[in-house]
């Protein structure tokens, strides 16, 4: 058994400390807030970028997850702060520090994407990400910590609510049978990163050295379209096809003068008007960890907002 620390307790952070607990593990997870613990996790109250009280922490730990993430409007400001916490944090403890990235360093691209694309984002929410990444890869290139990166695309599956762009905005209404929105072109590819393997991925690369010292992408199954995904959560939850309606960006606009969050959502919008597709083959070829059929994922994805609707959450 060995002790592991986690940073956030979203979808994600929330899916791997549970799968830690899950073999064995003695799990901490930091969070501003805190919460009542559960079996397996110990969660404590801590802003992780106060990199003192962070190091204090994970002191003793094998592995540092860093699965957090600022309010989405905030990102620009606060990610440095964090991420050089984390370093620092895994630099005095020798703990490996694993980070959970997404695609927005690579930028507007018109090929599937792979780890050896250059980090060449336009906008800040991008730069912010990449430059996290760069600190922690030239400490590790320096022999002053241990690190690696897990990229995901857009998260999909239990777990994933209102931050998911096939979640809270689809699966309620999909399940009564109404009409659901999405950004950008509902027929374009796009790659979906189920939840589980996020969590499973980030836990092997923890324990693999060879694994260090550079990004990887999570397994993911060949990209579907928002209409495709959509008429497969349809087909199992038993309902008629529902219509898919992209959002103009008129109704952006509008929308972003009163949400942060729709304001925020102008700077990725590429990624929804164009094919956005991951590659994972060079996961698949050094690692076990592979993605869950589309076929599962929609089965477990459709009884978990099921119950979730039932329960009135």
């Amino acid at each position: 058994m060995n002790s592991h620390v986690v940073i956030g307790f979203g979808p994600a952070g929330a899916a791997t400390a549970r799968l830690l607990a899950e073999r064995g593990h003695s799990v901490k997870v930091v969070t501003a807030s805190g919460r009542a613990p559960e079996p397996g996790i110990e969660h404590l109250a801590l802003d992780a970028r106060d990199a003192g009280r962070l190091t204090e922490v994970v002191r003793g730990a094998a592995a540092l997850y860093q699965c957090a993430a600022p309010p989405y409007h905030r990102w620009a400001a606060q990610w440095p702060a964090l991420a050089a916490s984390s370093c620092s944090a895994a630099e005095a403890t020798g703990a490996v520090l694993v980070m959970l990235g997404n695609l927005y360093g690579y930028g507007p691209v018109d090929v599937p994407m792979t780890e050896d694309l250059p980090l060449a984002a336009t906008g800040p929410k991008g730069r912010v990400r990449a430059a996290a990444w760069e600190r922690a890869r030239a400490l590790h290139e320096q022999g002053r910590l241990k690190a690696v990166e897990v990229r995901a695309s857009d998260f999909f599956g239990p777990g994933v609510t209102d931050g998911g762009h096939l979640a809270g905005r689809v699966l309620p209404p999909l399940l009564r049978g109404r009409p659901v929105s999405t950004l950008g072109d509902p027929d374009a590819p796009h790659s979906w990163t189920y939840l589980p393997d996020v969590a499973r991925a980030l836990a092997e690369a923890a324990g693999e050295e060879r694994a260090w010292g550079r990004a990887w992408h999570v397994p993911t199954e060949p990209a579907l379209s928002v209409r495709a995904m959509t008429g497969l959560l349809a087909a199992e939850a038993g309902t008629a096809p529902v219509a898919v309606r992209g959002l103009p960006p008129a109704v952006l606009a509008v929308g972003g003068l009163f949400s942060p969050l729709l304001r925020e959502l102008k700077e990725i919008r590429y990624q929804f008007d164009r094919p956005f597709v991951v590659d994972a083959s060079a996961w698949e070829a050094a690692f076990t960890v592979r993605a869950t059929p589309v076929g599962e994922q929609v089965k477990a994805t459709v009884a978990w907002w099921r119950e979730r609707l039932a329960a009135g959450r």
